[in-house]
């Protein structure tokens, strides 16, 4: 299979989308940090440019996230040509096997996390970046955005506007949704 490799600029200006015609992972994972890519040789091996502050995978891409101070124009085209290697040499995303979607607690826990995957995540993902429960307390949702939506200028009017509005919506016993940093 020939692989192709196209960029595309996500609402945060220091992550960038590089999309493969091949499915690299069923779902999302998120390597925030050089430490926590070590059971992805992917991600562990673009940290080795160190202009690389942050990697993300979902489906058919992966959203790298620059340091500051550098420039999409010096090194997009390093990074989609070591993508379109890595792909060629089907470097693994994951060491382990990704486990099943599972979802757990009261009713209304369950259906806001059966709302924030089936209608949100795919969404978030396309703009490079991922969504999780965290917890539903007193009407609050509390979710992590990450991938290019974590430190993203737009998050806030994503978050409130579009899915604490949805939510709202659809599971009256929501008031409000707020991000957890990381």
């Amino acid at each position: 299979m020939n692989i192709n490799v196209y960029t595309e600029s996500t609402p945060n200006p220091a992550t960038m989308k590089f999309i493969v015609n091949k499915l690299l992972i069923n779902g999302s994972v998120d390597y925030a940090t050089k430490e926590s890519a070590e059971t992805s040789p992917f991600a562990k091996e673009l940290y080795k440019f160190s202009f690389v502050n942050g990697v993300f995978f979902a489906s058919n891409f992966v959203t790298v996230t620059k340091t500051d101070g550098t420039e999409w124009d010096d090194i997009e085209a390093i990074l989609k040509e070591f993508v379109k290697g890595a792909v060629e040499s089907e470097l693994k995303v994951q060491e382990a096997p990704e486990a099943e979607v599972d979802f757990e607690g009261t009713d209304a826990e369950v259906k806001i996390q059966q709302i924030l995957h089936d209608y949100v995540r795919p969404a978030v993902e396309q703009d490079g970046g991922a969504i999780s429960y965290k917890s539903f307390n007193e009407g609050i949702v509390t979710v992590e955005l990450r991938g290019s939506c974590s430190g993203c200028p737009s998050s806030t009017i994503t978050l409130k506007a579009g899915i604490e509005n949805l939510l709202k919506r659809m599971v009256p016993e929501v008031t409000e949704v707020v991000s957890e940093a990381l």
